[in-house]
């Protein structure tokens, strides 16, 4: 086979199945909703996070698991929203961005511990951003910068980075509840950008 130098040149050389494949796949990465992760595959993460010693990662994907917040939600956390002193919440309210409505969540013990230590580790003052960007001219992470770093850890366990995402849906979507219950926020870990 001759070396291809377009896009019209790998077009010509696939068959109409295949063109048809391919076309399928790509709809169904697009519009099909993605598997969510199990609890093996978060604690292979997490555990995987503690034994490189990476603190500002496993404080984020604690805090990610814990409030299940958007990615650009998360991003945008400063200190003072999680913690106070070197004590990290047990309990925070943050308001969502998109729909401007605050979110409580609890912040568990392996969490706040987490997150004390990259609060020590990056010598964060209360009005400082929880997880400042590497690069001079963002005070922050961007969500390019997280869904590269989220892509990371899935690729550490051995999953596909390109079935995987970054945000969580609840478990209940509205229209399967009665009219007088609230959605669940309870973690179904499916990780979308």
């Amino acid at each position: 086979m001759a070396p291809v130098e377009t896009v019209d040149d790998v077009f010509a050389e696939l068959d109409r199945a295949s063109l048809y494949s391919l076309a399928m796949t790509a709809l169904r990465r697009q519009l099909c909703p993605k598997a969510p992760l199990k609890l093996k595959e978060i604690w292979a993460i997490r555990i995987r996070l503690q034994l490189t010693e990476e603190v500002r990662d496993l404080a984020l994907f604690n805090l990610a698991i814990d409030s299940k917040l958007r990615g650009c939600d998360l991003v945008n956390l400063r200190v003072c929203d999680i913690s106070q002193g070197k004590s990290a919440y047990s309990r925070a309210i943050v308001m969502q961005r998109k729909t401007h409505r605050p979110v409580q969540f609890e912040v568990a013990e392996l969490t706040r511990q987490s997150v004390a230590a990259c609060i020590d580790a990056a010598r964060l003052a209360s009005d400082n951003y929880l997880f400042p960007s590497r690069v001079a001219k963002s005070p922050h992470l961007s969500t390019r910068q997280y869904a590269r770093i989220v892509a990371g850890w899935i690729a550490s366990i051995g999953l596909d980075p390109a079935v995987w995402h970054a945000h969580y849906a609840p478990n209940k979507g509205h229209a399967d509840l009665p009219a007088n219950e609230e959605p669940s926020r309870s973690p179904t870990f499916s990780w979308t950008y």
